[in-house]
């Protein structure tokens, strides 16, 4: 297994590995504190803030979009990287609201730039026997940082010098483009389409959008415990408890990973998708119901299982059915469908919590998530069980 064919863990994975984990791990800390940064700082409004959160997401997508169709190569990454510490420095001047806007919508697609790099030429360096098991590896990296971000984040702000979570992520944004100088990046000739007039198929690609709306719905769903965890748990006197919620998530991801990557090699995606989905819907389920800590942090591990599987399974068969022109497509493809759904849920949800509050919100979503699992079969669980019977 170890023969230089099929290594996963090449000095290209551990860079691209950790340059993902630190801009993912800003990504998450930034989103966790600007709401608060802004109302604080600049005396915004909830609208307001909400928008200087959410203004980052289009800024990705957009960077994404326009990554998707380039050709990729070290120039586009270091670029990408380039921008993201001058983004961060911005943040270090106060030249009011409108300039935050602006800086966070500059530092979005910074980062929309770099994570869509990194993800597809990862999906390149990885032997295609084993692409299942070293994506899952691969997502590890995500995992942590979203684990992580808002502990660090709200572990940060809590001392209210919000100039040490800036340091922090300019520190981080250093050593990411330090060590990009070291990747050897496979040229790629453009994925774009040879046909000009097919603009659509060059900014998405067609193939990864069933897989890309699970994505979607799931993160829409996952975007509810980022967003509301805290002041859920702030309605249940269980503050302190809300935070270790996500180390306990980060921690049943990093167990459950290695096992289930192997399997989707071997065994196709279904064979995790399935329990995901349902362990997911169990998560959310028992966090409606949480009146104290164990349930809480036990919602967390089902969630980190649902979840956590479902987000790296499905990049997983995102660049799997791509040919390797369009490995590119499909990874910004599948991001910006994650991306939406994880921008459009606090937003939508922040409408639903005054009529259901938090425990309804979390039984709604029971709801989706249980149905995404129908959803799921009818996009690409039943095309992957006929796959699955012909390669038998």
């Amino acid at each position: 297994m170890s023969h230089s064919v099929s290594k996963i863990w090449t000095k290209d994975f551990f860079i691209l590995s950790a340059v993902n984990f630190f801009l993912t791990l800003v990504y998450f800390l930034l989103n966790a504190t600007i709401t608060s940064y802004a109302m604080n700082e600049f005396h915004a409004t909830t609208g307001q803030s909400g928008f200087i959160a959410g203004i980052f997401i289009i800024g990705a997508l957009l960077g994404r979009l326009l990554t998707g169709r380039l050709v990729l190569s070290k120039k586009i990454l270091i670029s990408g990287l380039v921008l993201f510490l001058a983004t961060v420095l911005l943040y270090f001047f106060d030249f009011g609201i409108y300039f935050l806007i602006l800086n966070r919508f500059l530092n979005g697609i910074s980062v929309g730039i770099a994570t869509t790099v990194v993800g597809t030429v990862v999906a390149l360096v990885i032997p295609n026997s084993r692409r299942g098991e070293g994506i899952s590896y691969f997502a590890v990296s995500t995992a942590l940082a979203t684990g992580l971000g808002p502990f660090i984040g709200l572990l940060l702000s809590q001392n209210a010098n919000y100039n040490l979570i800036f340091i922090f992520s300019l520190i981080l944004g250093v050593i990411s483009l330090g060590i990009s100088f070291n990747l050897n990046v496979p040229q790629v000739i453009n994925q774009s389409n040879a046909n000009k007039k097919a603009l659509f198929s060059n900014l998405i690609d067609p193939k990864t959008i069933p897989i890309a709306i699970i994505i979607f719905v799931s993160a829409f769903s996952f975007s509810s415990i980022l967003s509301y965890i805290n002041l859920y748990a702030v309605e249940l006197n269980l503050v302190s408890t809300a935070s270790f919620f996500f180390m306990v998530y980060t921690v049943s991801v990093l167990i459950s990973r290695p096992f289930t990557g192997r399997m989707v090699d071997k065994l196709g995606p279904n064979i995790i998708m399935y329990p995901a989905f349902i362990l997911f819907g169990l998560g959310m389920i028992l966090l409606s119901f949480a009146g104290s800590s164990m349930p809480l942090l036990l919602a967390g591990v089902l969630v980190g299982l649902g979840f956590g599987n479902i987000s790296s399974i499905s990049q997983t068969v995102a660049v799997s059915q791509a040919t390797p022109q369009r490995v590119g497509l499909a990874t910004a493809t599948f991001m910006i469908f994650m991306d939406l759904g994880n921008g459009v849920g606090p937003s939508v949800l922040g409408l639903i919590i005054p009529a259901t509050g938090y425990r309804g919100m979390y039984q709604t979503l029971t709801i989706i998530v249980f149905m995404s699992l129908i959803l799921y079969y009818f996009l690409h669980g039943r095309k992957a069980k006929m796959k699955q019977q012909q390669a038998l």
